[in-house]
């Protein structure tokens, strides 16, 4: 009788293994993360990425070009400076938000420098070649391969050798070693631990499409997100022009490097200088601020909105876009301990205008700023901007990079700014520097 394959249950947060069932994962902690799978056959083959003896690290060579630009300056910056050879690459974002057509855009700007690969398990070559043609991305050396296989997609980039490859989307392609459906846990972390180790074996850059689960993250394990050597995630609103690529992992560069694109008909196109696009619409009313953000090593000027209203229900509403709500409730109660203000009568809501995504806290003092101005129904000045952290204490607490962001504020026109009082000596920009030390000094400047 044949014996049946082994079964086991792996965790979809973190990729650990069990036996059996369990409710609670033992090393994440994740409540009904397990699933199960049939656990893949032992591989008693040397390591598919060569192999061989260990060797001293200063024996061995170094590339001496070992990045490829696509390009497109913006998605260079994300990458750490442009694709490494043998790295791979996961994206991941909402359905409909652009993911294809970037890389579609940059398969074309790649393929100058030779073929490259596109593999689709999603759409038909013609679907492709009909959106090829909108963006104007139609170049000889783009291949489009659909196939699902692991197996054959890996046969195609060795014969092809192809400049990059791209693999729409990891969710659908399978393996044959594992007997579970395409989708699953154990599908998602062989197929891509195959295309990987081919990646490091071929030398050939390697970009995975991840779809989105409800919660946002990228479906399948977590051990997915380690496997790869870059993780970049498309953020914005479908129904807004802006699109955001952050790196959220990267072995070859910097982490929460942003680059901002804006999508039109026949494609996402770079924004030049995302400062000026994201406060070109600002007007001087109430309840406005404009603060000076670091996204990565890009300085940003953005405009946080805040409304405060009266509300007649026994528990006033907190809503925050764009920004954590819990550090607006946090800043809400600093600035009523500190300020002698009340928002116990007010529905209190915060925007952060262009809808971006920003998770930094230099911003605190432009949340404080709008609900200030908002609370008065007093405008704040035009030229004026802020950054800084606001403390439990009510300190103003200083940021990195003061001068950066300051210069930034100079560059759009602004004449002053309002920092945290240990910052003003860093700052050589050609602006008018108030340093504050707490927000009741604040306050009273606003």
């Amino acid at each position: 009788m044949a014996k049946k394959p082994a079964v086991v249950y792996s965790c979809t947060e973190c990729g650990a293994q069990a036996s059996k069932w369990i409710g609670r994962c033992a090393e994440c902690s994740a409540w009904n993360s397990y699933v199960q799978e049939t656990a893949a056959p032992v591989n008693a083959q040397p390591g598919a990425m060569g192999g061989g003896a260990p060797v001293p690290i200063d024996a061995i060579d170094a590339d001496v070009s070992p990045r490829i630009s696509t390009d497109l300056p913006n998605l260079d910056r994300v990458l750490g400076g442009g694709l490494v050879l043998g790295a791979v690459t996961l994206v991941g974002g909402e359905p409909g938000i652009g993911k294809s057509t970037l890389l579609l855009q940059a398969a074309d700007r790649l393929a100058r420098g030779g073929p490259v690969l596109y593999v689709s398990g999603e759409e038909s070559p013609r679907q492709i070649a009909m959106r090829a043609r909108r963006l104007g991305t139609v170049s000889s050396n783009i291949h489009i391969f659909t196939e699902t296989s692991v197996e054959r997609i890996v046969a195609a980039i060795e014969q092809m050798k192809p400049v990059a490859a791209i693999v729409d989307s990891i969710q659908t392609v399978y393996t044959g070693s594992n007997s579970s459906t395409p989708g699953s846990v154990g599908q998602v972390r062989d197929s891509a631990g195959i295309l990987m180790t081919t990646a490091k074996r071929l030398s050939i850059p390697i970009f995975l499409i991840g779809h989105i689960t409800k919660e946002g993250t990228i479906a399948g394990p977590k051990s997915l997100e380690h496997i790869v050597d870059t993780v970049l995630y498309f953020e914005g609103e479908k129904f807004q022009n802006y699109r955001v690529v952050r790196a959220y992992k990267n072995r070859f560069g910097p982490v929460n490097e942003v680059a901002i694109y804006q999508m039109h008909d026949d494609g996402l196109e770079e924004v030049p200088n995302p400062s000026a696009a994201l406060i070109a619409q600002r007007s001087q009313a109430a309840g406005s601020a404009i603060v000076a953000a670091l996204e990565g090593t890009r300085p940003l000027l953005i405009e946080l909105q805040a409304l405060v209203s009266a509300t007649h229900f026994p528990s006033p509403r907190r809503m925050a876009m764009g920004i954590d709500a819990n550090r607006v409730s946090l800043l809400l109660a600093v600035l009523e301990k500190k300020n002698g203000g009340s928002f116990l009568s007010n529905d209190v809501y915060v925007n952060l205008a262009g809808g971006l995504q920003i998770d930094e806290p230099a911003i605190d003092l432009g949340i404080l700023a709008a609900l200030i101005s908002s609370q008065r129904n007093r405008p704040i000045a035009y030229d004026v901007a802020v950054f800084g952290e606001v403390g439990l204490l009510g300190e103003v607490r200083g940021v990195s990079q003061a001068d950066l962001r300051a210069r930034e504020v100079a560059a759009l026109g602004f004449r002053r700014v309002i920092v945290p009082h240990m910052n003003v000596s860093e700052i050589r920009a050609d602006v008018e520097v108030i340093g504050v030390r707490r927000i009741e000094e604040f306050a009273e400047l606003i």
